[in-house]
């Protein structure tokens, strides 16, 4: 494949800047990334031994004294991550050759993680040996229960301990809300209202008609759990809900009914509540929520529009390459959702599980949540919701997924996000593909979103129902190229198993550089100057014993701008790999050539590329360098990292990526949301430096001075190269 040559792909960078004193990018280089292993070292064979005719002789080895091991144990707890200097001091004092000393700390790491894992893989056997007797004892209980109701045997069957005590509790509510009703019609004389049925998605089941409470019974209690105007952070809000009480949980059981069938309807309606509008920017037509029509509508639904919040409303359909049941459960598990959504979802937690759903799948699955939701630039908040995600079954092939906010579930107040019955119909197609209609409602102040970006936030492009749909169809053809057997490897992939290996490495570096490019509350960007929309935005964190990046202290810097470019021109420039040298400094100008391509979607511009550079300077090493381009109707993403080649060629051979270290870089592309012809792009650059190997060490000023000149620079080459017809 490759010659083993390890690179410096900052090397240019610290020639341009070596008469500045007080640059520190001679030390991006990572000292972590070892590709041999083994405690010892092999004896050079001499010049008899390389005899041909002669056996060959069996290889000697160096053993460790017990005096070397001793010392080198009593350095590795005060240091395990040893510099060069480090190395050759201890390798001196013992001994040793550094090289020795260095596989030595690498292996003690290897086997420190060995035995950190053998002792958890043992609590968890343990745990699990703890719920598998409490399942058993559950059962028997079970076997024993009695009806709540008559007292006589009760006749569960099939049905969960979480189905069962969801029909204990409607049938509670239901006769409290019957008599809440009784009296209000005798006082008031004004019988409850009842909403008009829809025909079914499909026959109904036992748990739907026992689960049919309509939103018509929630009555007062849930209007009111939405009167009050106070905002807070999610962070505030989470702080005052300890826990859930078992007061909270018959609402929200009821709240997720009401959410359901709000969802289904708004699928399902077209006009007078979805009106037409035509799209001018993409000569295309889109929908809109008629307000008036949703109020006469639901009448009561989650209560009144909070003061100083501003509704959103929109829907998108697709068919999308993907089984209905893999998607719910991408849908239904947090950790498969964020990874999907990398783009959308910043963040996800589940507080509680409610329910787990009935007969071993997730339908009347019941998840209290919170999540971020961002736009791929620190001008834009994140959006950060407390809700709950219900899942249930309707007919033979038909599920429904509903997100509704529960940020008043106390009576403190409400973050300046609220989700609506939000979420998604998914429909069985044949030959494994699904109809998916999409519903995004949000109540939310926008003040705060930088003014570039306002048009892109009312059109609805930034954190609507076409761009998580846009967003999921990119995802289908993406995980379908990964499960493809039958495509061809090509030469420098010599086997599936590699191409599956650099897929999901190009995945984690996408992930990885979607987490760090937005404005979550999990890091906090500090601007370098002025308080315009282009000005470099920079934050640090401390890399320690990641796999997936290489240690010391990471200084990410990022900006945002406007260009008078259709994003599909700044795209193609971007991710063409022989216009590289005309925007990237670190690539010093060297031809860049494409060493392998794997297509990953029906456009062209939806690829994973490995790039070698070439350097003009006979002097600097070679590097290669993983890419990522990706392309939907809301956005695009050119996202990209130098990777050693020792590393790349264990990856590319099938072998396990997560152990490769990255930085990742790279652009995100979204339209401006005007209604002119082509639009103008809203370009966001983000950089990804390691400015100091030891994670102790505290940043200079000169590391931010040469970073935040690298990326104006970069800026301003972008801006040369790309010829504004617009302008």
């Amino acid at each position: 494949m490759f010659q083993h040559n390890m690179f410096d792909s900052h090397t240019f960078l610290l020639d341009m800047t070596r008469k500045t004193p007080e640059n520190e990018l001679d030390l991006i280089r990572d000292d972590e990334f070892e590709t041999k292993s083994g405690t010892d070292i092999m004896e050079a064979p001499s010049g008899d031994d390389q005899d041909p005719n002669k056996r060959p002789k069996k290889k000697q080895y160096h053993r460790h004294t017990q005096h070397q091991i001793q010392e080198l144990e009593s350095f590795f707890k005060e240091c395990p991550h040893p510099d060069d200097k480090q190395r050759k001091d201890l390798g001196k004092r013992l001994g040793l050759e550094p090289l020795q000393v260095k596989f030595w700390f690498q292996n003690k790491r290897t086997q420190m993680k060995s035995q950190h894992e053998r002792h958890e893989n043992t609590q968890l056997r343990n745990e699990n040996d703890k719920l598998r007797a409490e399942n058993i004892r559950y059962k028997k209980e079970l076997t024993t229960a009695a009806c709540p109701n008559c007292g006589g045997p009760a006749a569960i069957g099939e049905m969960s301990f979480d189905e069962q005590h969801l029909r204990i509790e409607n049938a509670r509510l239901r006769e409290e809300i019957d008599r809440i009703s009784g009296i209000a019609a005798k006082y008031v004389g004004k019988p409850m209202l009842n909403y008009p049925q829809l025909p079914s998605l499909g026959p109904p089941n036992r748990s739907s008609l026992d689960l049919g409470i309509t939103a018509a019974n929630l009555g007062h209690q849930l209007g009111e759990m939405y009167t009050t105007t106070s905002t807070t952070s999610a962070g505030d809000l989470l702080r005052s809900i300890s826990g859930l009480t078992d007061a909270d949980k018959p609402i929200i059981i009821e709240l997720a009914v009401a959410a359901m069938e709000e969802l289904i309807r708004l699928a399902q309606i077209e006009e007078p509540l979805w009106i037409n509008q035509s799209s001018e920017n993409n000569n295309s037509t889109d929908v809109a929520l008629n307000e008036e029509e949703y109020v006469r509508t639901f009448p009561r639904g989650i209560g009144p529009k909070l003061l100083g919040l501003k509704s959103e409303a929109s829907r998108e359909s697709a068919v999308v390459i993907m089984n209905y049941v893999n998607l719910v459960e991408i849908l239904m598990d947090v950790n498969q959702w964020a990874s999907f959504f990398t783009s959308i979802v910043s963040k996800a937690t589940i507080l509680e599980v409610l329910s787990t759903g009935v007969a071993g799948n997730y339908n009347g699955a019941l998840q209290v949540m919170t999540a971020e939701f961002q736009v791929p630039s620190p001008l834009v908040p994140t959006r950060e919701n407390y809700f709950l995600r219900y899942c249930k079954q309707h007919g033979d092939g038909t599920w429904v997924v509903v997100d509704v906010s529960l940020d008043n579930l106390r009576s403190t107040s409400v973050s300046r996000c609220r989700r609506r019955p939000s979420g998604c119909l998914i429909q069985e197609l044949p030959n494994g593909y699904s109809k998916v209609t999409w519903i995004e409602h949000v109540e939310v102040d926008d003040r705060a979103v930088h003014s570039i970006y306002r048009p892109l936030v009312d059109s609805g492009l930034a954190f609507g129902a076409k761009r998580w749909v846009a967003t999921l169809e990119r995802q289908c053809e993406r995980l379908a190229s990964v499960m493809a057997s039958n495509i061809p490897t090509g030469d420098v992939i010599t086997s599936p198993e590699g191409r599956k290996s650099m897929l999901k490495l190009a995945e984690r570096m996408v992930m990885s550089f979607c987490a760090g490019v937005g404005a979550s509350t999990a890091h906090t960007w500090t601007t370098l100057s002025g308080s315009g929309a282009d000005d470099v935005r920079v934050m640090t964190r401390k890399s320690i014993d990641d796999p997936g990046r290489p240690p010391g202290i990471v200084l990410s810097a990022a900006t945002s701008f406007w260009m008078p470019v259709p994003t599909k021109t700044v795209f193609d420039f971007l991710r063409d790999e022989n216009s590289r040298n005309e925007w990237d400094i670190l690539s010093n100008g060297g031809l860049v050539q494409e060493m392998a391509h794997i297509a990953n979607g029906r456009d062209s511009g939806n690829s994973v590329s490995l790039l070698r550079v070439n350097s003009g300077n006979s002097s600097q090493n070679n590097m290669l360098i993983l890419q990522e381009s990706c392309l939907d109707t809301t956005g695009s993403y050119v996202i990209y990292a130098p990777v050693d080649i020792a590393a790349m060629n264990v990856v590319l051979s099938g072998g396990d990526p997560d152990y490769v270290a990255l930085l990742p870089s790279g652009f995100a592309i979204l339209p401006d949301g005007s209604s002119n012809a082509g639009g103008g792009s809203l370009l966001t650059v983000a950089f990804q430096i390691l400015v100091d190997s030891v994670p102790t060490a505290k940043l200079s000023l000169g590391s931010v001075a040469t970073v935040n000149s690298l990326i104006k620079c970069t800026v301003e080459r972008i801006k040369a190269s790309i010829p504004c017809e617009n302008a």
